[in-house]
């Protein structure tokens, strides 16, 4: 089984790592609650997982107080558990996509060290850590990574279990871990968690012809734990909402990924750049990494052949992960940046393989090649602050166009003391440096878009919306569905007019909204106090109607109106009803 080489990674200074990894963890965590969430998905689960914990039932999922089933409840679950430990807020909202990333970050490693040694195993970390798609993701809340998450164990677990030296019982109870992470993913996003594994151990078979994998993954007995894991919830939801199997195993699964339904489309080319960009400080290690996946890195080529068995190739299986699931979600009719997350830990430990057997040589020249972009980032700059827009002014463009030249500077410093560590210091404290200035170019990145974010999380509207709307008023979202304001708000919407995603539970309870905007004016004009949020074109048009209104907040996205004066202002409204 070939190893690391010592002579070129020796002496791990064991004290440099524990500090490296505090800090990586610190920032990780430390900056979850720097920004406010955006819409959609931000909003939508840090909403649903606030209903479910102020309603207490954690089987029918909710959002606007309608039933909405596209997603199962696993991260909500988790969030809920959150807002019940820590209260509701940004960090709380994130913290299960947080957890997800560190868990799969440590899994990978751990398989990693199970194969290839320790060495392997902290290049592994640094790699995912440095993988700009892996970073952001983890600091985003959305399903994306708490599936990512799920997936990265099961991919580790099944290594590790295929481990030459594995005893039966190890393989057996890490076949048992891989089966129920698998579950978790199925709970997170429904049948994808269950049919990525399976496609990737198909074409594996294929490649191999490796069929006696099969018999060492504990089928039965592993169904039983898939099952276990999962068929409670779903037997629940099912029993208590008879509509749900259809909606759920049809209309999202099925309908998703063979049509356009959810208008997600996309060429099929359309995950090269977000892979490009996602493992762009890697990029240089590809011609290495299919190197060590063609010379079966890690494969012990004596296991098993007195049986007439073939040796596992964990490099292979890596690589396969990575490739069948890029071809899948490219293949779908539904695409969304995040679904590709899922491949960055394959990827992520093929990158440590190969980081392991660079030579200084090669990898001055990745450092330079990461110069030279960083140079041009930086130069590109000014123009990110001539950028205008109508939902987004000059003025912001050019405070965020600061902090991504802080990023930028961030990472030129980075690689050139990653370069003069190499001089000094060897490989491996170059490579920590240089993954460390990616990672920390990222955070900074992602920290400064709260400049834009804000604007979109209509948090400054905050203020004037709750000195009016009280808990007892209806709160109509006139055509539009906030994603972000019921969250901070703490008040759940009417839909009025347009369904949105909300259409399936509208069906369910056609009496919890209001279908035509003639009905929503007469019933506006009722005697009820009541808040209402809309686009500024639709505020226009009622307005040239004469529909009572007095603005409450608005930005360039969103007008809050309420009917009946402010506190502040006189008592006749701003525009009459027609006689």
């Amino acid at each position: 089984m070939r190893s690391s080489t010592p002579s070129r990674l020796a002496g791990l200074p064991v004290g440099m790592i524990a500090v490296v990894a505090i800090g990586i963890l610190l920032v990780w965590f430390g900056t979850l609650d720097a920004r406010h969430l955006l819409r959609p998905d931000e909003g939508r689960y840090a909403e649903i997982s606030r209903e479910m914990f102020l309603s207490g039932d954690w089987v029918t999922i909710r959002y606007n107080d309608l039933k909405y089933f596209e997603k199962p409840p696993f991260h909500m679950w988790v969030t809920a558990l959150s807002y019940t430990l820590f209260g509701i807020g940004d960090w709380q909202a994130r913290l299960c996509v947080a957890l997800s990333g560190i868990v799969g970050l440590a899994a990978s490693m751990f398989a990693a060290a199970r194969w290839f040694g320790p060495r392997v195993a902290l290049l592994t970390g640094l790699a995912l850590v440095a993988a700009p798609m892996w970073s952001v993701a983890g600091h985003f809340n959305s399903l994306d990574m708490t599936l990512s998450g799920a997936l990265a164990c099961v991919l580790a677990f099944m290594l590790i279990a295929q481990h030459p030296s594995a005893t039966p019982a190890a393989r057996r109870n890490w076949m048992m871990a891989c089966w129920a992470a698998m579950g978790v993913a199925v709970l997170t996003k429904g049948l994808v968690g269950l049919a990525l594994p399976g496609l990737v151990l198909v074409i594996y078979t294929l490649i191999t012809r490796d069929l006696g994998l099969w018999r060492r993954l504990h089928l039965l007995p592993g169904a039983v734990v898939l099952l276990i894991v999962t068929v409670p919830w779903f037997w629940l939801i099912d029993s208590r909402n008879p509509e749900f199997a259809h909606f759920f195993f049809i209309h999202e699964h099925w309908d998703r990924y063979t049509s356009t339904v959810h208008e997600r489309k996309g060429s099929i080319w359309y995950f090269v750049p977000l892979v490009v960009a996602g493992f762009l400080p890697w990029l240089g290690l590809m011609p290495r990494m299919w190197t060590e996946i063609r010379e079966r890195a890690g494969a012990d080529l004596t296991a098993n052949r007195g049986a007439g068995g073939r040796p596992f190739q964990p490099a292979l299986m890596a690589a396969v992960w990575a490739i069948a699931i890029f071809a899948f979600f490219s293949l779908s009719s539904s695409k969304l940046p995040g679904y590709i997350v899922p491949i960055f830990p394959a990827l992520a430990i093929l990158a440590g393989v190969a980081l392991d057997h660079i030579n200084e040589r090669s990898w001055n020249r990745q450092i330079n090649a990461m110069l030279v972009l960083s140079v041009v980032g930086l130069l590109a700059t000014p123009y990110l602050a001539t950028l205008d827009k109508p939902s987004t002014p000059n003025e912001v463009y050019r405070l965020f166009a600061l902090w991504v030249g802080a990023a930028v500077v961030v990472l030129l410093v980075g690689t050139l003391v990653a370069r003069r560590l190499l001089r000094t210091h060897g490989l491996f404290s170059s490579i920590t440096a240089y993954a460390l200035a990616l990672y920390l170019c990222c955070t900074v990145a992602l920290l400064g878009h709260e400049v834009m974010g804000r604007r979109a999380s209509g948090i400054d509207l905050l203020p004037s919306i709750r000195a009016v709307l009280k808990p007892e008023m209806p709160f109509y979202g006139v055509g539009v569905l906030d994603h972000t304001l019921p969250f901070y708000l703490g008040h759940t919407l009417t839909m009025v007019e347009h369904p949105d995603e909300l259409e399936f539970g509208i069906a369910q309870a056609p009496d919890r909204w209001i279908p035509t905007m003639a009905a929503f004016i007469a019933k506006w004009n009722d005697g009820q106090p009541a808040v209402g949020i809309m686009s500024p074109e639709t505020y226009e048009g009622l307005r040239a109607q004469q529909v009572p209104m007095h603005v409450v907040a608005r930005d360039v996205r969103r007008v809050v109106v309420s009917n009946f004066p402010l506190p502040a202002q006189p008592a006749l409204p701003e525009t009459k009803p027609a006689s």
